[in-house]
């Protein structure tokens, strides 16, 4: 991968949630097996790419409220001829402009964003500028939010957090081909059977396990259990430095404050009772900072119990962090850098060194737990929002997170 990197935006016109062009039987391009997916409904896709002026993309883990949240685009599309107009009988889109069809799009063929349109909004200025369309997008968060469940299909007691996961969706008619669901390493009870958002019940499956759920790039629904995560902490990183040692960044930004202090928790299974853990030292030393967490789908008290004090233990104390790092991918001989730009997930492991003017050095190794991307004709920058990881445990072998008497023991 090398500058300038090739970007693409295709847009599908079908309904229903699977993008691209289906399976077709020996097309070198949609006839691949194992790559191309079977389609549900024919797809209407277009390249616009040469009609963008601008796109800003933002993926990634809200850290204040322990969550993923809804991956959003915005794709800004010059209008010379009134294609964009929806009420145009000589668009070739006449009659296809409607919300909630399927936007992806591309960085040298990988994709780094896919959704669905929530929103046209039209700028036609009076003098002679061309006029253009800020197409507004949202990954299947927003499905899952605009869907209501009451009883989950196939549900029982006993099943793991996976095996959850995957009956939401299954409710919901989510397809097959666009989940990537892991097994899980807790169970849960009974689904209460409340009337709620499959987001919602998704995202209490999610804590339960003290997971991860989320869309993709590529638009996939993603759920990971808690070793899963732990694991991914201790791989090897990719190294980012400003002293022309490793990759280098365009800007960074630092962050020294009591925000993601957690000393008391209290975590309160439905049908349970609330499990409570503190840290007196912490509360000392700054004062409490709670969360309080009810009606999740954990199977016993004891579990709950060890999601407090999880939470207690890996949030009690504070560093400065390093909140994000910006990668200028119109810098010169930068393959590395485009390269981790266009790869790097959450949970993917950076090791981040910034050499002050003055000497100083402040180093850290951590998880990419936010993307963002601006994207113009003429530039491409991306943002890595990153974290301490929101789940840590005993690593053996690991110089960060297998030290006795330092690391955190997990269940």
């Amino acid at each position: 991968m090398s500058y300038p990197v090739v970007v693409g935006v295709r847009f599908d016109f079908s309904s229903g949630p699977v993008f691209g062009i289906g399976f077709t039987i020996g097309d070198p391009d949609y006839g691949v097996l194992g790559v191309n997916v079977l389609a549900e409904t024919s797809a209407d896709v277009v390249d616009i790419s040469s009609q963008v002026a601008k796109i800003s993309i933002r993926r990634g883990y809200d850290l204040l409220q322990d969550q993923f949240q809804t991956g959003t685009a915005t794709v800004r599309v010059y209008d010379s001829n009134g294609d964009w107009n929806p009420q145009n009988p000589a668009s070739p889109y006449y009659g296809k402009l409607v919300p909630l069809r399927k936007i992806r799009v591309l960085g040298d063929g990988l994709s780094v964003f896919t959704g669905y349109t929530i929103a046209y909004n039209y700028t036609y200025p009076k003098d002679q500028d061309i006029g253009f369309v800020d197409i507004e997008c949202s990954d299947a968060f927003r499905l899952f939010n605009m869907a209501n469940v009451t009883t989950v299909t196939g549900s029982s007691a006993g099943q793991t957090t996976g095996a959850r996961i995957d009956d939401i969706l299954d409710t919901v008619s989510w397809p097959i081909s666009m989940r990537n669901v892991n097994v899980g390493d807790s169970k849960v009870q009974a689904d209460p059977g409340t009337a709620r958002t499959a987001l919602s019940a998704l995202k209490n499956v999610e804590f339960s396990e003290q997971g991860a759920f989320y869309i993709s790039p590529s638009g996939n629904a993603v759920f990971y259990e808690r070793s899963f995560i732990i694991a991914k902490s201790g791989q090897n990183p990719t190294t980012f430095a400003n002293d022309g040692s490793a990759i280098g960044f365009a800007n960074i930004v630092f962050a020294f404050d009591d925000k993601l202090i957690i000393n008391q928790a209290s975590i309160t299974p439905t049908s349970g009772t609330a499990q409570t853990a503190n840290n007196a030292d912490s509360i000392t030393k700054y004062f409490p900072h709670s969360i309080n967490y009810t009606d999740l789908v954990v199977e016993t008290n004891a579990e709950a119990l060890n999601i407090a004090r999880t939470f207690v233990a890996t949030r009690a104390e504070t560093t400065i962090r390093i909140d994000s790092i910006t990668l200028d991918l119109n810098t010169p001989n930068y393959t590395a850098g485009i390269t981790a730009a266009l790869n790097l997930d959450f949970f993917d492991t950076m090791d981040i060194t910034d050499v002050a003017q003055d000497g100083t050095i402040i180093q850290k190794t951590l998880q990419c737990m936010g993307i963002q991307h601006e994207i113009t004709p003429n530039s491409f920058k991306t943002t890595f929002v990153t974290s301490e990881p929101i789940v840590a445990g005993f690593l053996i072998g690991s110089s960060l997170y297998g030290i006795i008497g330092t690391s955190v023991m997990t269940y």
